[in-house]
């Protein structure tokens, strides 16, 4: 009686062994399952970038505001009667630390 139940156990593990480490395996489905999870954030990253592309493309192509803001960003470009001001941000000066005070 107990060579016919460790039999039937080694059985049972041995029909089991595919389910859990095999390659179709509880492991491998969760392992596949975070490479679609990690892709799909990946693709929703990349069609709202591919979104905003679309739409300046689309602002390029129809409106010259967005032609006439790149001119004047990029290139620096201004209108004949018009008075550019340019403000710079000014870093305060660097202090060099000196003798402790008491």
């Amino acid at each position: 009686m107990k060579v016919l139940t460790l039999t039937l156990a080694t059985l049972i593990a041995l029909i089991q062994y595919p389910l859990w480490l095999g390659k179709g395996s509880w492991l491998r489905v969760w392992e596949v399952d975070q490479q679609i999870r990690a892709q799909r954030e990946t693709n929703r990253q990349l069609q709202a970038r591919n979104n905003a592309l679309e739409a300046e493309v689309r602002d390029l192509k129809v409106g010259l505001e967005a032609v006439e803001e790149r001119a004047r960003s990029e290139f620096g470009m201004i209108r004949q009667d018009e008075i550019f001001y340019q403000v710079l941000d000014v870093a305060p000066p660097a202090r060099v630390p000196g003798p402790a005070r008491p």
